[in-house]
């Protein structure tokens, strides 16, 4: 699906341009200490957008101190007090999210939209089944696909009738065919940029299989323009999800990608603890390079063929291979430390 570029900040998404990755802080935005460490972090780990919550006026005032103290840009989420949206504006926000539906009316939603434009903010027209409006409800009998794609319609009508037309659309559930589904049935009728996500996803383990499924099948199709792993604790690990879900698409890259096998009857060593481990001792890697970690030699280094480095290990011996050729062969003890010895190597 071909979108509108819309810029946040110095960040633009839509328009072929990559899906940018976004998070939410889960700090009290008035805590501008704990609020900018927390962005901060997220920075640090991949993240290129962070939003933050505003339920009242303390938290819009605050938005000024945190973005003097933050690189990314930041997003204030509003409801239902349309000055708040206006406030924080003025304070320095780089874009709003809002329902038009409960901000108060068209003349409440007409001001928040005279803002935006003058500042040159683009809003997120952002629907959640949990959230509906109450005649969808009825005239659908719940909360189904065609309700969620209505709502997003009427409120983009809403602003576009204020002249508004920097918008970006999320329309999230925490049903995964839900949301596919809706978001089927906006594509035949918009080209605004898709901020993509399944909401209330759960716990890091269950949450990011559902994002994965839910995400992987839009991104699929060719829907989203920038997407959020919602999960329940530190929002850090959304990072790492949405990287992983990207990466997995063959849409981006980062860093080092660890493919493991995995194991079987053969294996003769400890898989999963050797994979985990130079997983984590190459979180600070950048450049992109697939880093394989192979049970056995029988089809270790072919399964692995792509790989720029890796180990498959037999009884006793680790046959450390690039590219599917065989460089060494060491011990079982010396394997890792030789995998990470190729990596720096290729850094270099």
């Amino acid at each position: 699906m071909k979108t509108k570029v819309v810029h946040i900040g110095g960040v633009p998404i839509g328009g072929g341009h990559s899906i940018k990755i976004q998070s939410m802080t889960n700090t009290d935005t008035r805590d501008v200490a704990a609020t900018v460490a927390q962005i901060n972090a997220l920075a640090a780990a991949g993240c290129e957008i962070v939003r933050v919550a505003v339920p009242d006026m303390e938290a819009a005032e605050a938005i000024v101190k945190i973005k003097q103290q933050i690189s990314l840009p930041l997003v204030a989420d509003i409801h239902f007090d349309y000055r708040l949206a206006i406030e924080a504006v003025r304070n320095g926000a780089d874009k709003l999210r809002i329902n038009p539906g409960n901000i108060g009316g068209e003349e409440r939603v007409r001001q928040v939209a005279l803002a935006a434009k003058a500042n040159g903010l683009p809003i997120r027209v952002g629907v959640n089944g949990g959230s509906l409006e109450k005649d969808l409800l009825h005239k659908y009998g719940g909360v189904t696909a065609e309700a969620l794609a209505e709502s997003a319609l009427a409120n983009i009508a809403m602003l576009e009738k204020c002249g508004f037309n920097d918008i970006v659309v999320s329309v999230k559930a925490s049903s995964v065919p839900l949301v596919i589904d809706s978001h089927k049935i906006l594509a035949q009728r918009i080209d605004y940029p898709l901020h993509i996500g399944i909401t209330e996803a759960g716990t890091p383990y269950h949450g990011a299989i559902r994002s994965a499924a839910g995400l992987g099948a839009l991104l699929n199709l060719g829907l989203g323009d920038t997407i959020r792993v919602s999960l329940s604790g530190d929002p850090v690990q959304e990072i790492r999800a949405a990287r992983e879900i990207l990466q997995a698409m063959g849409l981006r890259r980062f860093g080092a990608k660890i493919i493991a096998c995995p194991t079987c009857g053969r294996t003769e060593f400890d898989v999963s603890r050797i994979a985990e481990s130079i997983e984590e001792r190459l979180l600070h890697v950048e450049k992109p390079i697939t880093v394989a970690v192979m049970g056995c030699v029988v089809n270790g280094p072919g399964e692995a063929r792509e790989a720029d480095v890796g180990v498959a290990c037999g009884k006793g011996v680790a046959a450390i291979f690039r590219k599917g050729e065989i460089l060494k062969k060491v011990t079982v003890d010396e394997a890792e430390t030789a995998v990470l010895a190729e990596v720096e190597k290729l850094l270099m």
